[in-house]
């Protein structure tokens, strides 16, 4: 169904407009084939970067459009409608680039306009095998020696494993806790640094996802992003964003899945109506629709603060635990109105379901988010 958005210019109207034609034309017809497959689109994410999409919070002078967050939100959500791992990579690809753009200095914000033009892909090195909530203990080491730092470890469940060009690496160059972490930023191709084989995912199978080893990489010391120490709170400060990009993408996840259970129980015929004109299920559906109305506004209010420079992380916290907790509910709920036609790959849902459970892991677990609120509500 038609989403009735209210957008700040005219120009995010045709931005929206453009995005959902290219998300129709180049994303629906390719989604469950490449989802069958475990295949990455990595052309599909080029095209996405040569119309503008891949940089629109970024700034015009670095090739970006340098739109607020609440019309790239309304982006993402269209494109996570059509195909979630499209719109998963978007926003993992914009919190890659952020931390060179926010902390990075001219030599390496050079790099932003390939970043943010699609032609270089980014992940973010931020998860440990023993630490992926704990952040602050991570364990990769960083030894500087001269003019480059040598960084030992593993990183775990990083997104474009494999399939990236360039990875923000969180890595201890101090000592304990947050104040000894740091973040380079590394080519992919660098010796030493050698993904693993893939993870076997529930869903979002045409997004990689894989540890990265670190055998004595050397990266070069100006690749060092903000100085010394400042590494968490770089990651941080992107991981606030990088939760309304979640936030957004089981927005457009649930839409999907309320608009196909919608469309089949007008179709669907029982006892000589359509299922949709039963009360039983008409009032699952009204939930449904007004879950996602929720999830919308929830995520699209802590947008406006951020575009407005006030404190958003709380918001951000809430957005992230509404939004994927309803994306989940509501993908569930679709299924159940397909009954036994919603439990085969013949129907999108099923792969909804399977897509919509992640959302509630990534970017800080629910769990996570939830002391995140509690803390704020004590404090």
């Amino acid at each position: 169904m038609t989403v009735d958005r209210i957008l700040p210019t005219d120009e995010a109207y045709d931005l929206l407009a453009l995005t959902t034609e290219l998300a129709d034309r180049e994303l629906a017809p390719r989604a469950a084939q490449f989802e069958e497959r475990g295949e990455f689109p990595r052309e599909v994410l080029r095209t996405l970067g040569r119309s503008g999409l891949l940089g629109l919070p970024y700034p015009a002078e670095y090739g970006g459009a340098e739109q607020p967050y609440e019309v790239y939100l309304q982006v993402l959500e269209v494109l996570a409608s059509r195909w979630l791992a499209v719109a998963e990579a978007v926003s993992v690809h914009t919190l890659s680039c952020y931390p060179v753009s926010a902390y990075g200095d001219e030599k390496l914000r050079a790099m932003l306009p390939d970043m943010i033009g699609g032609e270089l892909l980014g992940a973010y090195c931020l998860s440990e095998p023993q630490g992926g909530s704990d952040a602050a203990a991570l364990a990769t080491r960083a030894e500087r020696d001269g003019e480059e730092y040598v960084v030992s470890g593993t990183k775990a469940w990083i997104t474009h494993a494999g399939a990236a060009d360039f990875y923000n690496i969180f890595c201890r160059t101090g000592g304990p806790g947050p104040k000894g972490i740091s973040c380079l930023l590394a080519d992919a191709d660098t010796p030493g640094i050698t993904p693993q084989a893939p993870e076997r995912t529930m869903g979002l199978r045409a997004s990689p996802v894989a540890q990265i080893a670190f055998d004595d990489a050397r990266v070069p010391a100006d690749r060092l992003v903000g100085s010394e120490g400042t590494g968490f709170t770089i990651a941080m400060t992107a991981l606030d964003s990088g939760r309304l990009g979640i936030a957004a993408c089981a927005v457009g996840l649930a839409q999907a899945a309320l608009d196909y259970a919608v469309a089949y129980a007008k179709e669907r015929q029982q006892f000589g109506q359509a299922i949709i004109d039963f009360q039983g299920l008409g009032f699952l559906l009204a939930d449904m629709a007004t879950a996602v109305s929720a999830a919308r506004a929830v995520t699209l209010a802590a947008a406006r603060l951020r575009d407005a420079g006030r404190p958003y992380s709380v918001e951000a916290a809430k957005a992230k635990v509404f939004a994927t907790d309803t994306a989940m509910r509501v993908t569930t709920d679709a299924v159940q109105v397909l009954g036994g036609a919603g439990y085969v790959a013949d129907h999108p849902v099923e792969r909804y379901l399977r897509e919509a459970k992640v959302l509630q892991i990534v970017e800080g677990t629910n769990q996570i988010q939830r002391m995140v609120i509690a803390r704020s509500l004590a404090r």
